[in-house]
């Protein structure tokens, strides 16, 4: 997990992404259905970002 590499809490995660606590949460269990915009919040903490991937370019 990303979040502890770099030493954070959940709570300092969610707070320098700009995102609620349960969203974290959500995440990190796995929670199927969320908002891509909000994912790529927290990612973007970690030099990354979620995105689409055409599958001929696999």
């Amino acid at each position: 997990m990303m979040r502890k590499q770099f030493g954070l809490t959940q709570v300092e995660c969610a707070k320098k992404a700009g995102v609620g606590l349960m969203f974290i949460r959500d995440l990190e269990q796995g929670k199927k259905s969320l908002r891509m915009d909000k994912v790529n919040q927290v990612l973007q903490l970690f030099g990354a970002e979620l995105g689409v991937i055409r599958q001929n370019e696999k």
